[in-house]
């Protein structure tokens, strides 16, 4: 044990053990646990792909494309879903889709209808994420490569 020694007063020496903790063991673990738990930490995953537009996006033509509208409604706990205003459910919702983007989008071509028309989901305040999320992969598994959320500022 470690201990002080002390020349005061009459000559005599006095030994007095160490009372202070050591705690540079401690820190020095402390250390190698935190830089442990931040290299084998996971890393964040995103289950929503988001693609950025570029810094200054080139105006495409938009003549003869106009988006497609699907809007989820929560009324009472059921979930109704609506095609630029027609009802529709889940189950048909791929075959209502394409039938309004093949009305919304005259100059595409129907070889393009999957791969470049514009599909926006509108939801009100009270619909579940889960059922935004399902609508939107739904949408994906069918072929359509555009599918997006509209927002609308709230004023």
């Amino acid at each position: 044990m470690a201990g002080k020694i002390s020349t005061g007063g009459g000559g005599k020496r006095d030994t007095q053990p160490v009372v202070d903790p050591n705690v540079i063991p401690f820190i020095d673990i402390m250390l190698v646990l935190l830089i442990i738990f931040m290299v084998t930490a996971p890393t964040p995953t995103v289950d929503v792909r988001v693609d950025l537009p570029p810094p200054n996006p080139v105006p495409q033509d938009m003549r003869g494309r106009n988006p497609t509208f699907v809007q989820i409604e929560d009324e009472g706990g059921r979930i109704f879903l609506y095609v630029d205003g027609e009802a529709a459910n889940l189950d048909t919702l791929a075959d209502t889709v394409l039938r309004h983007v093949a009305e919304n989008n005259y100059a595409l071509s129907p070889q393009r209808y999957y791969a470049d028309a514009l599909i926006f989901i509108r939801a009100d305040h009270d619909a579940a994420y889960n059922d935004v999320v399902s609508v939107m992969s739904k949408l994906k598994e069918e072929g359509f490569a555009k599918v997006g959320i509209f927002a609308e500022q709230v004023s």
